[in-house]
């Protein structure tokens, strides 16, 4: 099978496409034939040699990237717990430091507990940007846990995991502040933010201006980190996307009575119930799957440039 993976860390020129045996089907697992995996920047800490700690020693190379998988039911152990058959469209979140590997590549085996039908209507590249994004959001509004009626502030609103932040926000009966540059404002507003604010330094401070009192939550999905404690009141919290110390990420400092909440999202691999009920949104349309861009897999560095290049709105997609 074609896979995507690494034998080295570095730039995108590490990418190799490299033919591999099709993994074999487990106790409790799922084959996916793979049509598509998006781009998530967890691939590209991978990729850099953030993970290799998770990964050498555990795993043989090439190391692949992929979180999220979309395709089609290739093959089920018989004693996999599931109401899935072969031949069925699915989408799975798939956790590159575990056994299964990542996503890049023409089949994944995955615990039957990570794969759901593919919402109605939606192509796989579209399939294939909700299970990582979706469960990040959904973990960070369950760690939070915010009764209805509260405020949130969402910065990065127009990306992927600030724009499904801001759509299930609204669904669990949250106020939403967001903030957006001048072009991404509508695509804001019409995901349901209900006030959106210039974003960009003293972002903060144009929060209080809509909260005066404080929001009681920030999901940091544009990884501002101490840019945005002041947007918070005495008690409330911060979820982060990333923990302090990835790449990108800045100190804290002190966060005085903020109480700050990591939000590391294999701890809902197997929360299917949970990545199941995103498909019922999307169907609904109440969360919207917006795809930037597709790429054949042997086209995975040229992804990736993309993506490092920033602007991207929305999830660059693989295709295999």
């Amino acid at each position: 099978m074609k896979t995507v993976g690494v034998f080295r860390y570095g730039g995108p020129e590490v990418l190799e496409v490299v033919d591999l045996p099709v993994p074999e089907v487990g106790p409790g697992q799922i084959r996916i034939r793979v049509h598509a995996a998006s781009v998530n920047p967890s691939d590209i800490l991978l990729r850099t040699g953030f993970t290799d700690s998770m990964l050498a020693g555990r795993l043989t190379p090439p190391y692949r990237p992929g979180m999220d998988a979309a395709g089609v039911v290739d093959a089920i152990a018989p004693d996999a717990n599931t109401d899935l058959h072969v031949g069925d469209r699915v989408m799975a979140i798939v956790i590159p430091i575990d056994p299964s590997g990542g996503a890049y590549a023409e089949y994944v085996v995955v615990d039957a507990r990570q794969v759901v039908r593919a919402p109605a209507g939606t192509t796989h590249a579209e399939a294939a940007t909700l299970p990582m994004n979706g469960l990040t959001a959904r973990l960070a509004l369950d760690v939070l846990d915010l009764a209805p009626g509260g405020w949130i502030a969402v910065t990065g609103a127009a990306g992927a995991l600030g724009g499904y932040t801001v759509q299930l926000a609204k669904a669990d009966g949250l106020s939403v502040v967001a903030d957006a540059a001048p072009a991404d404002e509508e695509l804001v507003r019409s995901l349901g933010a209900d006030k959106v604010v210039s974003r960009g330094p003293d972002v903060a401070d144009r929060f209080r201006e809509v909260v005066p009192q404080g929001v009681e939550a920030v999901v940091d999905a544009a990884v501002m980190g101490p840019q945005v404690l002041g947007a918070i009141r005495p008690g409330g919290q911060l979820a982060l996307a990333r923990s302090v110390g990835e790449p990108g990420t800045v100190p804290l400092g002190d966060t005085g009575e903020v109480i700050v909440r990591n939000v590391f999202v294999p701890e809902y691999r197997y929360a299917h119930d949970k990545l199941d009920a995103l498909r019922v949104l999307a169907e609904e349309g109440r969360i919207t799957l917006r795809v930037a861009g597709e790429y054949p897999a042997d086209q995975a560095a040229d992804a990736h440039r993309r993506f490092e290049g920033g602007g991207v709105r929305g999830r660059l997609v693989l295709t295999f």
